[in-house]
Order: C-alpha cells, then structure tokens, then sequence
C-alpha cells in the first residue's frame, strides 16, 4: 500500500531546505525537509506564524531558544530520548553512547529514537553525533541528510574533528 504524504500547514523556505510543517491546536507535530520543488505555503495562524520567526530566529542565532508548544507522539522510551536533545545546548554535541549511559540504554535505541524525531532543529537530535564523527541524520549516513546535519552544526558552532570530511 502506497503512503500518503502529509498535508503540510506551512512550508516555509530555510538554509537547509524546504520544511513542511503540521500543527494541531496551536502545537507543532511535525517538522519534515521536503524536496526542492516543493511550493511554499505561508503561515496563516498565529501560532504558524511565531513558529516560523522562531525559525528565523533560529537560523540568525543558533542560541534562540524555541517557544513553540510541541505536540510529539512516541513511544515512552522515544519521549525519554527527546527530552534529553532539547538538554543539550547549541554548539555542544554527545555521543550516541553518552546519551544510552545518561538514561540506561544502549546507543542503537537512542539513534533509533533520534530518527524518529518528529521535529528536527526544534528537537535538535543533530546535536547527537557517533563517536568518530557525525553519524547518521534521519536514518542517512550520507547524502544530502548527513549534509544537513553537518551544515546545523557547523552553523551551532560545534567542533567534531571528522566534520570536516562529512
């Protein structure tokens, strides 16, 4: 069965590309990177509209800190893993492997969560890197996600040694 793609409230142009966005009663549910040749679609409620000057915000200073209501629907492990990405701070970056210690995993399960993450830059799980390097980005370790992922954090300000080859 082939899966429908999401209706998308606002698709609003960024750096790393277009970024389709859903709400639901005022709170943001998910945060997707669509293709180039995606038609924008403004906001048009003012709970979109802040959404994306925090956006904006975001990507002129990355120390913005989100004030967006968030609406994230996992599992309560998933919900566990993404508390612990809006506690790490722009420009900083853990390992997979410091973020399982930290709640008693195992690093597979935290990158498993990190790519369920409905709302990437929000919930910044880009900020959670392999131990010699940037790791994977949306389930990718190469390709035009890893590139992103790449690009936030260089744009954070973080310092990973094999960054520079990614």
């Amino acid at each position: 069965m082939r899966r429908q793609p999401f209706s998308y409230d606002i698709v609003w142009g960024s750096p790393v590309g277009k970024l389709g966005i859903c709400m639901h009663d005022r709170r943001v549910t998910r945060l997707d990177y669509l293709p180039a040749s995606t038609r924008l679609k403004p906001a048009s409620t003012a709970s979109g509209k802040q959404l994306c000057a925090g956006l904006e915000a975001w990507f002129r200073d990355p120390g913005y800190r989100f004030g967006v209501r968030l609406d994230l629907q996992g599992t309560a492990f998933q919900q566990q893993v993404w508390r612990q990405l809006t506690r790490i701070a722009p420009g900083e970056v853990r390992t997979y492997g410091e973020l399982a210690a930290d709640i008693g995993s195992g690093a597979r399960a935290v990158g498993n969560a990190c790519r369920q993450n409905p709302v990437s830059i929000i919930v910044p799980c880009h900020r959670v890197v392999a131990t010699g390097g940037p790791g994977g980005y949306s389930g990718k370790t190469e390709g035009p996600d890893l590139e992103r992922k790449c690009w936030l954090l260089r744009h954070e300000g973080a310092v990973i040694p094999a960054l520079k080859s990614a």
